[in-house]
């Protein structure tokens, strides 16, 4: 079966590009994917930016289709031409059975429209809560949003990452979902010396409210912060603000943006994972922590799993972050509990070949309307 990736961000990723500045979790769970479906002897093919690799690369027999560069064109007119004619025209080229795309933005829409005209299969992820609450997704103009919520709407079949989004999709659009674990890539190597006391992780734009580390190690002076990320494009004043003032943070340390073949590492030496969302999907950084035995702390807990299969800790303010984090560090047995069962659920839940089966299991199950629409193919 051929298989075809949207994912516009994620040859940094496929290719394991240290010069990176950012790699975000849903270039993580595509590149999971294509590697699995690979495996499991698909096709597999993703459009992706142009970085100067050329048009058509081949990254250990996944094909990366790169139809123009992020920047490249008018502005205004370029939303038409090269993104509109490039991205349908790459996905003419490849002719892939099933196309796969998130998050949200143009791209769903898109995608959805080649499908349906094409009679291709379509799955959409959801990667964040916000993508399921109209006027709230993190795209920036109203045509995109339409497009995007054009694509939802004809979706073959809509992946949530929890029970929560599954309830907005309904509440908000009528639409249904099916709710699938994400994947991650299971670590390898010796246990390096867990020299940071807590760890942070993630790009850094005002949504993940990195703030609120600097004000945690300036209230607990005595722990070990890390806080790594890069800049997302139109947010490097923000990034700018938060860095330096980190700078005067003696017990902090902002390595700036930690390529994926690096962070692993970074996880397995910390002691406990911080999250300071207030809002996510389910971050690719809970399942990193938990297959290297770190506990989570974090506002943020989808579907309650940190609180019902004991994972970490989940804070009510700030006050009991720091109530949490102070007893973790001080209590190694409790930490070393959690994270052995953090581990062993991770290592069950998660592995990359299981979930890349339930994706295509998932939309095999569709509608007989469905099936009689689009035929079949592989």
């Amino acid at each position: 079966m051929k298989i075809c990736i949207v994912g516009l961000d994620d040859y940094p990723q496929l290719a394991k590009l240290k010069t990176a500045k950012y790699v975000g979790g849903e270039s993580v769970q595509h590149v999971l994917l294509a590697r699995a479906w690979r495996d499991l002897g698909h096709d597999v093919s993703m459009i992706v930016h142009d970085h100067g690799q050329g048009r058509l690369t081949d990254v250990d027999g996944i094909r990366a289709v790169a139809p123009y560069a992020r920047d490249e064109g008018i502005p205004v007119l370029r939303f038409a031409h090269p993104r509109l004619t490039g991205m349908i025209g790459a996905m003419r080229e490849i002719d892939a059975d099933i196309y796969y795309q998130s998050p949200a933005g143009a791209a769903t829409g898109i995608t959805a429209w080649f499908c349906r005209r094409h009679g291709k299969r379509f799955i959409s992820r959801i990667a964040s809560d916000l993508a399921c609450i109209p006027g709230k997704q993190l795209i920036r103009y109203w045509r995109d949003r339409k497009i995007y919520e054009y694509g939802l709407r004809n979706a073959d079949l809509i992946v949530a990452q929890s029970e929560q989004q599954r309830t907005l999709l309904q509440q908000n659009y009528g639409l249904k979902s099916e709710v699938l674990d994400m994947a991650v890539e299971m670590p390898s190597g010796p246990q390096p010396e867990q020299d940071i006391d807590v760890l942070w992780v993630s790009n850094l734009r005002p949504v993940k409210r990195p703030e609120i580390v600097l004000e945690l190690a300036r209230r607990m002076p005595d722990v070990r912060f890390t806080l790594a990320g890069g800049a997302l494009p139109g947010a490097e004043d923000y990034y700018r603000t938060v860095t330096e003032a980190a700078q005067s943070i003696p017990n902090l340390t902002c390595p700036g943006a930690v390529p994926y073949t690096d962070v692993g590492t970074m996880f397995s030496r910390a002691k406990i994972f911080l999250n300071t969302s207030q809002i996510e999907g389910f971050p690719n950084t809970f399942l990193q922590a938990w297959v290297r035995g770190v506990p989570v702390v974090a506002f943020f807990d989808p579907d309650s799993l940190i609180k019902q299969r004991q994972l970490g800790h989940t804070a009510t303010d700030l006050d009991d972050m720091v109530h949490a984090i102070t007893r973790l560090l001080a209590n190694r047995e409790e930490r070393e509990r959690i994270g052995e069962r953090a581990r062993a659920y991770a290592i069950a839940q998660f592995g990359p070949k299981h979930i890349a089966s339930r994706y295509l299991e998932m939309l095999g199950t569709q509608s007989a309307a469905q099936v009689l629409r689009y035929g079949t193919s592989g």
